[in-house]
């Protein structure tokens, strides 16, 4: 039987042992989409407090990892994804991981934060060497993992992993791991390093470019966004430097859990209820509305609105549009957590106006789950929005979204057709309230003087696909794409069932390449390493049990002197 592909991820999040938004919601779904596909993917992550540490199995001996100040010390427990059988090595350093937050109390982010996630980058391609398990393909995500592209170009030269193809995912460009520039020690890597190619950003070190510039390709959670951080208006920065690498970027649109996300089975709802029995959703609307403390009135629209109160989200936006909404004859609820002033303001604004508005904070997931069957419209007016999930939420569960036309939402929300009834949702332009009101206004003449057209797009919403599947199959013919950019030959043999063996990847991905821009510069580097090939050994999960843990390649024996960990 042929070797499968084998792919690693590197992340900070993973749902749902740890997420703070959209990164750790596709973490918690894609691996197990791509093991359907036959793709050997395995998981790793931190071991975070409140993480349920006593049903992952302990793995012997400790993992020493190189760090700027000498050898760092961790265990690593073993679990696997829900429903899945997808490993997932959790790196168990209490120092690090063992906090009341993931990156530090909101808005603040820990000091030592550079520290942790290049232990994590560094230690998670130590372990893949200790446990005798070589990927093909290293795919890291967002700056916390940033650096595992640039190790896998530097300290692990001439080694076995030197031959690993690297993909960067960018899930949200505002966030780059921006430092001060005499932090560069701390990365474990040399001064030389430090410059306008790689790390020096206008003065600072930044772990997001230099995962451009070294990574074999790289992605981004939607074709538009792809083609929007190529802009001054989006790219945060960055923009020449990824317009430069547009050759290489990819969108590929991020899926949903359809398991998870399925109002015939949902346990946190009052009532089930399909694309062809839809009885149930104005069940779950009337329990809603009792559990928001609303008026129980089905012929009134209730719209819904759950979001991290950032500006990114546009909630400003929507503060300055809340009382021309609530002058109508419509009830809102919002559900999330974010900027305690904008928490405040709402949480005012909806005792003032009970019959019409509810506010609800911190995040609750069953609150969410019941929002989206219960709701009728689901407002979305985001600033940018590199893919977005509650959309797709939404539509799975007949509730049309009211968008703003930007990432990942203009390429899943069709606008409503009033001459056809065509249309999946309701899309605007300009981030200004007037507009804003003006769309939700159309919606709600809509639902009041069309609504046999609102009926069949909420029928046509849930009929969508948006599932891993199809998204599955994109970065499976990427990583075949990656690992032969980086070996100069193709892999052996395709997974994906597809004849992705054969695949032409400047053609089959045309549609998501954007920008055609100069490649990056690295083709004498690219050329230097595509001679290189790991040699494939036995399965991780039972070496995993024996983990003869090392520190680097050249290290042959277990370290077992004392552990921080």
């Amino acid at each position: 039987m042929p070797a499968p592909l084998k792919v690693l991820f590197v992340t900070s999040e993973c749902a749902p042992f740890a997420k703070t938004g959209g990164l750790g919601e596709v973490i918690g779904a894609l691996p197990n989409a791509l093991r359907r596909r036959g793709v050997d993917v395995r998981v790793i992550m931190p071991l975070y407090a409140g993480m349920p540490w006593q049903v992952f199995e302990p793995l012997e001996g400790i993992l020493s990892v190189p760090m700027w100040f000498g050898t760092a010390h961790a265990r690593v427990r073993l679990g696997r994804l829900p429903r899945s059988e997808v490993p997932v090595y959790f790196l168990e350093h209490h120092r690090y991981f063992d906090r009341p937050h993931l990156y530090g109390p909101p808005p603040e982010a820990y000091p030592d934060n550079l520290e942790r996630f290049a232990f994590l980058s560094r230690g998670a391609l130590e372990l893949v060497k200790a446990i005798g398990w070589i990927p093909d393909v290293i795919h890291a995500h967002d700056w916390q993992t940033a650096l595992v592209p640039v190790y896998v170009d530097t300290v692990e030269w001439a080694q076995p992993l030197h031959g690993s193809a690297t993909i960067y995912t960018i899930h949200n460009l505002a966030y780059q791991g921006v430092y001060d520039g005499g932090a560069m020690f701390v990365t474990g890597l040399g001064p030389e390093h430090y410059h306008a190619r790689e790390f020096e950003h206008f003065g600072t070190l930044n772990l997001t470019k230099a995962a451009l510039y070294h990574s074999t390709l790289l992605t981004t959670v939607s074709p538009t966004y792809a083609r929007e951080i190529q802009t001054g208006a989006y790219g945060c920065g960055l923009d020449g430097i990824l317009a430069e690498r547009g050759s290489d970027l990819f969108g590929i649109l991020n899926g949903i859990d359809a398991e998870e996300w399925n109002p015939a089975t949902d346990p946190y709802l009052a009532a089930h209820f399909d694309a062809h029995d839809l009885a149930g959703k104005a069940r779950c609307k009337a329990a809603l509305q009792r559990e928001a403390g609303l008026p129980e009135r089905p012929e009134v629209p209730l719209l819904a609105l759950i979001a991290r109160l950032v500006p990114q989200k546009g909630v400003d936006v929507l503060a300055h549009a809340l009382d021309t909404l609530l002058g109508w004859d419509v009830q809102l609820i919002m559900l999330g957590s974010g900027d305690l002033e904008a928490e405040r303001f709402f949480a005012s604004r909806a005792r003032s106006r009970r019959d019409r508005f509810c506010a609800w904070f911190p995040f609750d997931d069953g609150r969410a789950h019941r929002m989206q069957a219960g709701a009728d419209f689901f407002v979305m007016p985001s600033r940018f929005e590199p893919c977005g999930l509650s959309q797709l939420y939404a539509m799975r569960y007949g509730t049309l979204p009211i968008v703003r036309a930007t990432g990942g939402l203009a390429d899943t929300v069709t606008t409503y057709d009033e001459a056809t009834g065509a249309g999946t949702g309701f899309v605007f332009h300009d981030l200004r309230p007037d507009s804003l009101a003006d769309t939700i206004g159309w919606a709600v003449s809509t639902w009041y003087n069309r609504p046999t057209q609102i009926d069949a797009m909420r029928r046509r919403a849930m009929g969508e696909d948006h599932s891993w599947g199809r998204a599955a199959g994109e970065y499976t013919r990427l990583y075949l794409a990656a690992y032969a950019r980086r070996r100069g030959h193709g892999f052996p043999e395709a997974t994906s069932g597809d004849g992705a063996a054969d695949w032409d990847p400047a053609a089959a991905l045309r549609s998501s390449v954007v920008g055609a821009g100069p490649q990056d510069g690295g083709e004498e580097r690219r050329d230097a390493i595509r001679a290189l090939r790991p040699v494939g050994t036995a399965d991780a999960l039972q070496a995993a049990r024996r983990l003869m843990l090392i520190g680097d390649a050249a290290r042959k024996r277990l370290d077992m002197r004392g552990s921080e960990a």
